[in-house]
C-alpha cells in the first residue's frame, strides 16, 4: 500500500466523526459533506510528516475549514440565524444507518442547532469542539486566535446560552410519538382546546417555506390558531425520527413537500421546527424513508 492509499483509507475511517463535528459546527448536511471534502483537498496538499495524532489533526483540518464557512456566512448577511431551520437527519423509527448514528450522538437536536447558529463563529468552534468532542482548549485556541483561557471563557459563554436556550427533550422516543400524535390527531378533529393541550404555553415554531423569510410563531394559542394547515398535512404524515426524536414527514404523490421536527418536553411540545423549502428538501437524504418508486 502507497502512502496516498494509507490517506485515503485512513481519512474514509474518520470520515463519520468529521461529518459529525461539521454538522454540528454548520448546522447544514449539504455544507458539512463540503467541509469535509474540502477537508481531504487539504489533506492531500499537506505536508504530513510530523502528524502523530490523526484523528485530532483531521478535527483541526475540518474545523478550520467550518469556521472560515461559517464567517463567510456571516458577512453575506444570510437569514437571522435565530430563525433559520437548520438541515434535519431524517431516519426511520427503526433506526439510523451507523455512520448517520455517529453524527447523530450525543443529541444533536434541531432545537440545540438553532441556539448554536445565534452563537458567533469562534464562540461556536470552542463550544462544540470541547464540549461535544472533548478537545483540549489548548488546541482549540490557535484556530481561533485567542489563548487557552480567552477560549475557555468563549466556551463558558456559548454553554450558558445553549444551557439558558434548551431543554433537553424527553428521552423516551414511544411517548415523544404519542405526544405528537396527539397533536396531529387534535388538528386532524379541528379541536382548538386538545391542540393547546399538547402545545407548552411557550412553544415557538419555526417554518421555512420556498423563497420567504421563516415564519415565528410563539405562544400555544397562535401556534395552535395554525390548526387549518396541520390539519391539511395530517393525512400525508409519516412518523420518522427527526435527529433522533419524534417527528413527521409529509409526503405527497411520493414526493416529500414538508418536514416537521418536535422538541417534546414532559409531555408538551416546547418547539416546532418546519422546512418546506423544495431546494433544501432535495439535498436531504430521504431514501430510507420515502417509498420505493417503481
Amino acid at each position: 500500500m502507497n502512502e496516498q492509499t494509507w490517506w485515503r483509507d485512513s481519512f474514509e475511517e474518520h470520515r463519520p466523526h468529521l461529518r459529525a463535528v461539521a454538522y454540528r459546527m454548520l448546522g447544514s448536511v449539504s455544507e458539512a459533506d463540503d467541509a469535509v471534502q474540502d477537508a481531504w483537498l487539504r489533506v492531500e496538499r499537506a505536508d504530513t510528516a510530523g502528524v502523530e495524532n490523526l484523528g485530532g489533526w483531521l478535527t483541526t483540518v475540518v474545523s478550520r475549514v467550518c469556521l472560515n464557512m461559517l464567517r463567510s456566512r456571516n458577512t453575506r448577511g444570510e437569514v437571522p440565524l435565530d430563525v433559520r431551520v437548520p438541515d434535519p437527519l431524517i431516519t426511520p423509527e427503526s433506526g439510523a444507518d451507523p455512520e448517520t448514528e455517529a453524527v447523530l450522538a450525543d443529541s444533536v437536536g434541531l432545537a440545540l442547532l438553532v441556539v448554536l447558529e445565534q452563537l458567533a463563529p469562534a464562540e461556536r468552534l470552542a463550544f462544540v469542539l470541547h464540549d461535544t468532542f472533548g478537545v483540549p482548549f489548548a488546541d482549540i485556541a490557535p484556530m481561533i486566535d485567542r489563548t487557552p483561557e480567552a477560549t475557555r471563557q468563549l466556551a463558558s459563554r456559548a454553554r450558558r446560552r445553549v444551557m439558558g436556550s434548551t431543554t433537553a427533550p424527553d428521552a423516551d422516543v414511544p411517548r415523544q410519538r404519542a405526544v405528537v400524535d396527539a397533536f396531529f390527531a387534535a388538528a386532524r378533529d379541528g379541536d382548538f382546546d386538545r391542540l393547546v393541550s399538547v402545545l407548552h404555553p411557550d412553544v415557538v415554531l419555526r417554518a421555512e417555506g420556498a423563497h420567504g423569510r421563516p415564519t415565528v410563531l410563539s405562544g400555544a394559542h397562535e401556534v395552535a390558531g395554525n390548526a387549518p394547515m396541520y390539519s391539511g398535512l395530517a393525512p400525508f404524515v409519516r412518523p420518522v425520527l427527526v435527529n433522533g426524536t419524534a417527528g413527521a414527514l409529509v409526503v405527497v404523490k411520493g414526493r416529500a413537500v414538508s418536514v416537521l421536527a418536535f422538541a417534546v418536553v414532559a409531555d408538551r411540545i416546547t418547539e416546532i421546527d418546519v422546512l418546506s423549502d423544495p431546494e433544501r428538501l432535495a439535498g436531504l437524504d430521504l431514501s430510507g424513508v420515502l417509498p420505493v418508486q417503481d
